[in-house]
């Protein structure tokens, strides 16, 4: 029989051997933990043959160059404002030094095919797809399946490492630790009061007023182009200024519907629901047949209709993309051998973005998540592409979320995944600096913070909790702070990024939806109204020959913030409709500066 003390010394020989055949391993470290976000609990483990994209993102050599760039060429008093970044020069600042490429190359070569190996444009980014039984064993982690309160599945782990020496080259690899699920902003009657309406044929008016023009129970194209002052502008150079917009999770753009649409409150329009551009990255469908009953069923094509909708409403004849980012539609039915994979649609779609020669000028996203699922390295990264759209001259909308301060959704949990404490959850991207957060609104004179007690719909705003509060909002929310005292001080990161940063019109919007009207909410509808109006402005500029806006933030902060009206009335709900960040003068963290004046913009910016 075998002794403990020689067996013990055996196992300890074998595992020292281990480690001299794989010098390596024995440098391994944590790179990164995230906690699994509430509503997800681990039911298996990772299927070792399922295939997964891994993207690697290398530290990036001159970043910090290219945010003093962006702010400079975005403040309007200084010399370079206005004279955005080539790709070229952006490239340049954001490509790794070669010290950490050929380092980081040198590892993954050890362990997957070259052949095997893309790259971002920079060659910030690394791509390559392995079985997670080899992701496993390059990244010293263990992957499981964990199921979301929903019924969707998901592969994450909770931890993983790289070799020491790697630890200041590498910022971050997904899927790993991000817990995304992208929600669409919108909130659609689907059943019952408030469901289906009858479509009213169209009838110009002569002279278009808020008046005549608007009804609170079904928002028009042509209420929202009288409302922010648009109605009159005709574009004058589109093609040379284009509009754009995103899909994620299976979500559609039906042109049928679309038509329909237009025909209804558009008719000039028409013939812009089949030429308006769709572009999949990553697999994304561009389907047009009609919707299955599972897609019914989820509602897919709603939030896809409102963006495109919304969009050709407000700034037909100007050119439309829209951008279909590959991934699978919660929920579906669990399954432990066959759970989602690599679902990290907003680094697919950035990266696909930064490589393109053209980009449209003005993107509207009606996406978000709560902050805390998102891994702060993630979230940085993704933060970090964004600034390079905007140093490129690319004004970036998201919506500011529809569950008040309590998250991403109505409902939410409210409680934070790094004490189990209540607080208010703030959403990612609104958090980042580099993007514009809109609000939401409802009534007309005047306008107030949306609130729909239907879809429990409240508009959103926050703090981030990973990003420091930027200088260009600094005086804004300091003044803000001060007017609304100590009364929510122990639930929020008071020096953090604050969003919103503007809003726009936000409930019972008129949508198409598999042949019949809708009444939808959200900031999904204020976000692509926004957008639409910025883009006029765009034409507006590129027409009597001046630079697009790019990066809005820092003018708006300073001097545009005088073209919107601003919102003094009602305020942000936590959880269980309690009272939390109140609309006040000047700006709040629940309507931003208010709502935009197109007459007063183009002032704004001398025209």
């Amino acid at each position: 029989m075998r002794s403990p003390a020689l067996f013990g010394a055996v196992c300890l020989g074998l595992f020292s051997g281990l480690l001299a055949a794989n010098p390596l391993k024995s440098r391994y470290a944590v790179k990164e933990t995230h906690t699994v976000p509430q509503g997800y609990r681990r039911v298996a483990d990772a299927p070792g043959h399922r295939l997964i994209r891994l993207q690697v993102g290398l530290k990036q050599n001159q970043f910090d160059e290219l945010e003093r760039r962006l702010y400079e060429v975005s403040d309007p008093d200084h010399d370079y404002y206005g004279q955005h970044l080539s790709i070229d020069e952006i490239n340049e600042l954001v490509k790794p030094s070669d010290d950490t490429f050929s380092l980081v190359q040198e590892w993954l070569l050890q362990h997957v095919d070259p052949r095997n190996i893309g790259y971002s444009t920079a060659k910030d980014f690394i791509f390559f797809t392995l079985p997670i039984a080899e992701v496993e064993r390059l990244l010293d982690t263990k992957y499981s399946v964990y199921q979301h309160d929903d019924g969707s599945t998901l592969v994450r782990t909770p931890a993983w490492s790289l070799p020491l020496h790697l630890h200041d080259h590498i910022t971050a690899i997904q899927p790993t630790t991000s817990f995304l699920r992208t929600v669409p902003q919108s909130k659609t009657f689907l059943n019952g009061a408030g469901g289906s309406l009858s479509p009213q044929p169209y009838q110009p008016i002569d002279n278009p007023t808020v008046g005549n023009a608007c009804n609170t129970s079904a928002v028009t194209p042509l209420c929202l182009r009288t409302l922010y002052e648009t109605v009159d502008y005709v574009p004058k150079v589109p093609g040379k200024n284009v509009l754009g917009f995103t899909n994620y999770l299976g979500e559609v753009n039906l042109r049928s519907d679309a038509e329909q649409y237009l025909q209804t409150y558009r008719p000039d329009a028409v013939s812009a629901a089949y030429t308006f551009s769709q572009i999949s990255v990553d697999g994304g469908t561009l389907q047009q047949t009609p919707l299955n009953t599972s897609e019914l069923q989820a509602g897919i094509g709603i939030e896809g209709g409102l963006d495109v909708q919304t969009l050709l409403g407000l700034g037909y004849p100007t050119p439309l993309v829209a951008y279909s980012t590959g991934g699978t539609p919660p929920p579906f039915t669990p399954d432990a051998d066959d759970p989602t994979v690599d679902n990290e649609p907003y680094l697919e779609w950035l990266n696909y973005m930064l490589g393109q020669p053209f980009v449209p000028q003005v993107i509207s996203n009606s996406y978000e998540d709560n902050e805390q699922t998102v891994p702060e390295s993630y979230a940085k990264v993704v933060c970090s592409q964004f600034a390079q759209l905007g140093a490129r001259g690319v004004s970036i909308f998201f919506g500011s979320g529809d569950g008040g301060t309590g998250g991403v959704q109505p409902g939410g949990s409210c409680l934070s995944n790094v004490n189990n404490k209540t607080e208010f959850i703030p959403l990612f991207p609104s958090s980042c600096p580099f993007v514009t957060s809109v609000g939401a609104t409802v009534n007309f004179n005047p306008e107030v913070v949306a609130f729909d007690p239907h879809n429990n719909f409240t508009s959103g705003g926050g703090f981030s909790n990973y990003f420091p509060q930027p200088s260009y909002q600094a005086e804004a929310v300091a003044g803000y702070l001060k007017t609304i005292g100590n009364e929510f001080s122990s639930l929020y990161n008071k020096s953090g990024r604050a969003y919103p940063d503007i809003a726009a019109y936000g409930v019972n919007y008129t949508v198409i939806w598999n042949g019949t009207l809708r009444r939808t909410d959200g900031t999904s509808a204020s976000t692509p109204t926004a957008a639409a109006v910025f883009s006029l402005l765009n034409d507006a500029l590129l027409a009597a020959g001046k630079p697009v806006m790019g990066f809005l933030n820092p003018w708006l902060y300073k001097k545009g913030h005088q073209a919107f009206t601003d919102v003094t009335s009602g305020e942000a709900l936590f959880c269980d409709n309690v009272k939390a960040f109140p609309a006040v003068k000047g700006w709040d963290a629940v309507t931003g500066f208010g709502t935009p004046r197109f007459e007063k913009l183009l002032k704004a910016v001398g025209l």
